[in-house]
């Protein structure tokens, strides 16, 4: 057989250069759509809920952080790659004569419809993420750590691998919390605090000589959550049937996935914010699989 001729100075360098032009595309391609999110945000309860947004240190923040959802509306939002932050929703919101925004539950502080880097004060139910994490993955979880004011789940929609499943709680629970746990306005629980909240022993706090797993373990509070919310953290340490996993997901969060009759009904006072949806095109995936290809062929063409 005829030896292939070894290649020239010329040859290498436009075959080290087109490789490398192709790659830095392959992954701009990959990167620049396939991991980045769409939350969308939807409200079956038969109140007012008015959602907070909070970022994470060091992660990109998002816009709005926090907007009014009538019954039956949704919205989405465009979450950028790599952020972590958490989501809640506040219910029994007011505006005063003097403009100054408040919430009987969930309230931010920001004394405004956005809460402008603010999380919610507890009882608050709270959906938390950190979106391509380890391993490429989205991790999630709903948690009543801080305590609870509304069901409210997690839904991943087209994701792989990991443990792509809903998480969350759709119990209503604000009627049958412990009593030294309810919070009321009147006669009506209208949210449920954590015993660490509430009681303020270290053992329900998981702090102290209890801030281990080995010596902070569920109690009687944490098993009424878990019972009713069995894919929600109930108490810090709660890991092992509440943090799920996906890759490449979008999220739905539903607040009130289930409905329910027994709240008490609320008395809108803020304006509405629309917000963009932008999804992530499928010609990226396309895209990206045919950059692999030419990859592939020009390794075999030099």
């Amino acid at each position: 057989m005829r030896p292939r001729p070894a290649p020239t100075p010329l040859t290498s360098s436009i075959t080290h250069h087109v490789v490398s032009f192709v790659l830095v595309m392959f992954f701009l391609l990959l990167f620049s759509g396939a991991h980045s999110s769409t939350f969308t945000i939807v409200n079956k309860c038969s109140y007012t809920v008015w959602p907070g947004v909070l970022s994470g240190a060091g992660t990109p923040p998002i816009s709005p952080t926090g907007f009014i959802l009538q019954p039956g509306e949704s919205t989405s939002i465009s979450i950028p790659t790599s952020w972590s932050g958490r989501l809640w929703g506040r219910t029994f919101c007011t505006e005063d004569s003097s403009g100054k925004f408040s919430c009987l539950t969930g309230d931010c502080g920001s004394s405004a419809l956005e809460c402008s880097g603010g999380g919610g004060i507890p009882p608050a139910t709270l959906a938390e993420f950190t979106l391509n994490g380890a391993g490429g993955l989205d991790f999630y979880d709903v948690s009543l750590v801080d305590g609870y004011n509304l069901p409210m789940m997690v839904s991943p929609q087209g994701g792989t691998g990991g443990n792509c499943t809903s998480a969350g709680c759709a119990a209503y629970l604000n009627g049958d919390c412990p009593l030294e746990l309810k919070v009321v306005d009147g006669t009506e629980g209208v949210a449920c605090k954590s015993a660490c909240d509430a009681l303020g022993d270290p053992k329900y706090c998981c702090s102290g000589a209890y801030a281990t797993p080995n010596t902070c373990k569920p109690s009687s509070y944490s098993e009424f959550f878990k019972t009713a919310c069995p894919t929600a953290y109930s108490y810090a340490y709660d890991d092992g049937t509440s943090t799920f996993t996906c890759a490449g997901a979008d999220y739905v969060i539903t607040f009130c996935p289930t409905p329910s009759t027994s709240v008490k009904s609320a008395n809108p006072m803020a304006v509405d914010i629309s917000v963009g949806y932008r999804p992530v095109s499928s010609a990226l995936i396309g895209g990206a699989i045919t950059t692999l290809a030419a990859i592939w062929q020009l390794r075999h063409l030099f």
